[in-house]
């Protein structure tokens, strides 16, 4: 109003100043005219106001108009709504414009309602107010905020969306993140369920710097919790049954929650039974009674217990059962020296390796059973009192020994499977149970062995022949070479002493020369049997004659020479020329002197002189 009343009285005096040179006194008396010109209103355009006037228009409007300060939250009432704005009236000389994106949130607006607005800009090209109803809700929202966090206000907020590690909040207009740890006092797996719904909060922390707001919802409940906890704790006996809830599961235990208290279940108190891991036995949020175990003097940390509630099996444990019987179970551990089986929940016996077959050849529990195998088994021991029993599985079946001396007579031959090796010899199995020993010097015939391996390798299949049998003793002696004749029976007269072979040095050493005569036969020929007619000496891969002076058929040596061969020459032709010497001086008689003297020559001859 106060608005018209002004556009009204300057229009009033816009007409007076236009009209005033129309006059037509003021053309017939011009004097007149120019001494009462309003030269205040030609200049500025408006009639010059009296002190007593201005000071009672600036308290009208100081009473009627809002101060439009900078970053000033005030109220203004909807007075209009376009398509694309609104027209707010704050009670300033002219209403302001605020586009209806800044009302989204708010579908329902309508004339009359009213607003908190910020002057954005306080005349724009046209002379319009510029309003803006977002920057208004951000600064009343972050007074409301710090003022929720220092008063510890619970307020409302809408959760918009998931983020990583937690959820984003709506809280008056601004963001607010919502850690995923303060949701609820227990581990939150779905984070969905939670997502468009409005919540209570606690506004926990600011960060002003970086506009930043956490809040919890976590924060609301724990003071309820604590009072519970205290309760709880105050009651606690050992003992006590309680009913819990699986509120976590890790590989060592469970934690339940007994209503704000937390106990933990150890893996081994879940189950009489061998397990893996808990989740085999519980699964989370689940309901379930539990025992405490123990707790410690503040009682902060709980011990429960599962299989407490039920009777120890060993307790439960049929007195029908005895040494002897058969019992079905599934392998539950392993270890070098055997597998554990379990035959009723929470018994176990114990299969030691040696029962697992009757091999003397020990092997490891892996080879014969892997966990979760359902065997059977026979019951060697059983002690109720100390809860413990042993197994044996190679009871089952006969034992192999029982008719060896049917099946394996001596000089019998078989084929059987290299197990294992010592250093003097390899154990060779020619049926389950039963294992037999090769000595080294029974593997060949011919060839000098070290060591087993250089001879055959585990898994190898070797033909055998039965050489002794112990019984009481469970051994059995094997050889090898014996499954072919002896080639050495051969060679005595093949190679013997006086024999003459042509072959080629394979190797000198320090003492002679070896000589390769076959694959079996490696000759010696010592230094001094090198030496060829000439005085030189054979060397390596030189090809001669060579004359077997030694044959050993029991420690296979073979010895040669070569200079044997024109050394056996050189007697021959002397004792030729001797006995012809001899007859020619039969002849003619000579004399005792012509005979020394003949025989001194053949000796000097012999002797190289």
């Amino acid at each position: 109003m106060a608005e018209k009343a002004k556009q009204a009285e300057v229009e009033a005096t816009e007409a007076q100043s236009v009209e005033a040179p129309q006059v037509s006194e003021a053309q017939a008396n011009p004097e007149k005219f120019l001494a009462d010109f309003n030269w205040h209103n030609y200049q500025e355009g408006i009639d010059e106001v009296e002190d007593s006037q201005l000071k009672e228009f600036e308290k009208l409007v100081a009473e009627n108009f809002v101060d439009t300060l900078n970053d000033e939250v005030v109220e203004g009432t909807v007075v209009h709504i376009s398509d694309r704005d609104a027209i707010i009236d704050i009670n300033a000389k002219s209403e302001g414009v605020i586009s209806l994106n800044e009302f989204r949130y708010n579908p329902n607006l309508a004339v009359g309602d009213k607003v908190e607005v910020l002057i954005d800009v306080r005349e724009d090209a046209t002379g319009q107010l510029v309003l803006s109803h977002r920057k208004a809700r951000v600064i009343k929202a972050w007074d409301r905020v710090n003022n929720a966090h220092d008063t510890g206000e619970i307020v409302n907020g809408f959760v918009k969306c998931r983020t990583k590690g937690g959820m984003i909040v709506d809280v008056f207009g601004i963001e607010a993140f919502l850690p995923g740890s303060q949701i609820d006092v227990k581990p939150i797996r779905d984070y969905d369920q939670y997502v468009n719904k409005t919540m209570e909060f606690k506004v926990v922390k600011i960060n002003h710097e970086f506009k930043n707001v956490v809040v919890s919802h976590k924060a609301l409940i724990e003071a309820d919790i604590e009072e519970q906890k205290k309760e709880i704790i105050g009651q606690l006996e050992k003992g006590q049954v309680l009913e819990g809830v699986v509120k976590n599961i890790t590989s060592y235990g469970v934690f339940i929650d007994l209503g704000g208290v937390d106990g933990l279940i150890h893996i081994t108190d879940l189950s009489w039974s061998r397990i893996n891991h808990p989740n085999e036995i519980v699964e989370l949020d689940q309901k379930l009674n539990v025992v405490i175990l123990d707790f410690d003097e503040d009682k902060s940390r709980i011990q429960l217990g599962l299989k407490q509630l039920s009777k120890h099996p060993w307790d439960a444990l049929s007195e029908e059962v005895k040494v002897g019987d058969k019992v079905k179970g599934k392998v539950v551990v392993i270890a070098d020296y055997g597998a554990f089986i379990e035959v009723a929940e929470g018994v176990e016996g114990l299969v030691h390796v040696s029962e697992m077959s009757w091999s003397t050849h020990l092997r490891s529990a892996q080879d014969f059973v892997s966990v979760g195998d359902e065997v059977e088994a026979v019951i060697l021991t059983l002690d109720r009192e100390e809860r413990k029993m042993s197994l044996g599985i190679k009871q089952l079946t006969p034992d192999p020994w029982t008719d060896i001396t049917t099946k394996y007579p001596l000089a019998s031959k078989h084929t059987g499977i290299v197990r294992n090796f010592t250093n003097f010899g390899v154990f060779v199995e020619l049926e389950e149970g039963i294992d037999g020993l090769i000595y080294i010097s029974d593997l060949s015939w011919t060839k000098k062995i070290k060591h087993p391996s250089e001879f055959c390798a585990v898994g190898d299949k070797l033909d055998v022949v039965v050489l002794e049998l112990d019984v009481e003793g469970r051994k059995l002696s094997l050889g090898h070479k014996q499954t072919t004749a002896n080639p050495w029976d051969k060679y005595e007269t093949e190679f013997a002493v006086g024999t003459v072979h042509t072959a080629a040095i394979a190797e000198v050493v320090d003492k002679g020369a070896t000589i390769d005569f076959n694959e079996d036969i490696v000759a010696f020929v010592p230094s001094r049997h090198l030496e060829k007619e000439d005085g030189s000496k054979l060397g390596k891969g030189d090809s001669a004659e060579f004359k077997i002076i030694e044959f050993n058929k029991e420690f296979k040596r073979v010895v040669a020479s070569h200079t044997a061969i024109f050394k056996e020459e050189e007697i021959a032709n002397v004792k030729a020329a001797v006995k012809k010497q001899s007859a020619a001086a039969a002849e003619s008689k000579p004399t005792l002197g012509d005979a020394n003297d003949a025989l001194q020559a053949l000796k000097d001859k012999m002797e190289g002189k």
